[in-house]
């Protein structure tokens, strides 16, 4: 289970490029287990480091600047996430830290990879995000209004639906989802092993 994301409110940092791939939010290199943890070192690596392979941070890239050491908000462009659909993107922006992405638009498969993992992916319209980034200051998020706000006063609503809602509220993966209608099931499994019983292994042992 994620924590529950019900509100936040972070300095976000700017990565407003358009189509940034999984590669580059977590090269295949920088992927050495199976596992959800030991990546964050590895996040945006190829921009991050000077060189190949190395830890000598880049000054020039963002994630690198003090500013945004605590940010748990990044501000991305269109088709955020596209490429392959490694899963360790995610985990990556999960244990450096990261809550949200907010970007005018999502691959389909990260979005969806995002909202088991405790992230929210808002779809926001790229005007409404350089406004963020040009106010310098802290953006609330609150998933229970559907709502992003600035200090300054000004608001977005962004769309996402029942069910993942539910999950990042909850903290829910989509098996905890499953699991709240346990009773349902088996209720349902016992009123069909009494009318098929021959489908089920073992129930005319």
């Amino acid at each position: 289970m994620a924590e529950p994301f019900t509100t936040l409110t972070s300095l976000p940092m700017p990565l407003i490029r358009d189509n940034i791939d999984t590669d580059q939010i977590i090269p295949s290199r920088e992927m050495k287990s199976t596992g959800k943890t030991g990546l964050a070192d590895g996040l945006f690596a190829g921009w991050r480091y000077t060189d190949i392979g190395g830890r000598d941070a880049d000054p020039n890239f963002v994630l690198n600047d003090p500013q945004y050491a605590e940010s748990q908000i990044i501000l991305g462009g269109a088709n955020f996430g596209c490429g392959s659909s490694r899963e360790h993107a995610v985990w990556a922006l999960v244990e450096y830290g990261f809550r949200a992405v907010i970007a005018p638009s999502f691959a389909p498969i990260f979005a969806g990879n995002c909202m088991r993992n405790g992230i929210l992916p808002a779809v926001i319209d790229p005007d409404a995000i350089a406004v963020m980034a040009e106010a310098k200051g802290p953006v609330t998020i609150d998933l229970g209004a559907q709502k992003i706000s600035i200090d300054a006063g000004q608001s977005w609503s962004f769309p996402i639906d029942d069910e993942a809602k539910a999950m990042l509220l909850e903290g829910l993966d989509a098996i905890d989802l499953s699991l709240k209608m346990a009773t349902d099931i088996a209720t349902w499994q016992e009123a069909d092993r009494a009318q098929r019983p021959w489908i089920y292994l073992g129930a005319n042992q």
